[in-house]
């Protein structure tokens, strides 16, 4: 079982492929897989097979998940894409994430 840096809710940032430079937020995250879920990007077409009687089939476009090592989290504080770090909080002894950029050092969760 592998980490991921990133959690569901974050906002990333595409940093390569066909989406690079798109920002949205994680839907869902893997783990096992080491993909990501990323509202917005990755849309592909499937189709799909009526299942009910009545329900409409047809073409519908969809978030496919892609590598987790692809995207990069945007700092709340600065804003950019950052690597990131874990520092323990003094006030509640908590472990947190942190912004790797030199100015910014921000704590987030």
């Amino acid at each position: 079982m592998s980490k991921v840096h990133v959690k569901t809710g974050d906002t990333v940032v595409v940093i390569n492929g066909k989406d690079r430079g798109a920002k949205g937020k994680v839907i869902a995250v893997s783990p096992s897989e080491g993909k990501v879920i990323v509202e917005g990007v990755n849309i592909v077409s499937k189709h799909v097979k009526p299942r009910k009687m009545g329900e409409p089939g047809g073409i519908i476009k969809a978030e496919a998940a892609l590598y987790a090592d692809k995207v990069q989290v945007v700092c709340p504080k600065c804003g950019r894409a950052t690597r990131v770090g874990h520092a323990i909080d003094e006030k509640t002894g908590k472990k947190m994430r942190t912004c790797k950029k030199s100015d910014c050092l921000a704590k987030f969760e």
